[in-house]
């Protein structure tokens, strides 16, 4: 069963990760590679390893999202 989910959720990382890379929208490749690190967090919990799971959720899916969005934004504002 866990084999079964850890697969299942490596899957969404990599299309996620897919996504990211072929959105032309800039927003939506931020949100779906934040995605990907909330999915590799996941797996990480899966996998027995919540301290790595609270530092990938935090800094890879929470912390570096919320800076692209920021730089989007303010780079968007001035043209």
């Amino acid at each position: 069963m866990i084999v079964l989910l850890t697969i299942l959720l490596c899957a969404g990382i990599l299309i996620s990760g897919l996504l990211a890379v072929q959105l032309d929208n800039l927003v939506s490749a931020v949100i779906s590679a934040g995605l990907a690190s909330l999915f590799a967090a996941v797996v990480y919990v899966v996998l027995a390893a919540p301290d790595v799971a609270m530092t990938e959720a935090s800094i890879g899916s929470g912390l570096s999202t919320m800076i692209f969005l920021y730089a989007i934004r303010k780079t968007r504002n001035g043209d």
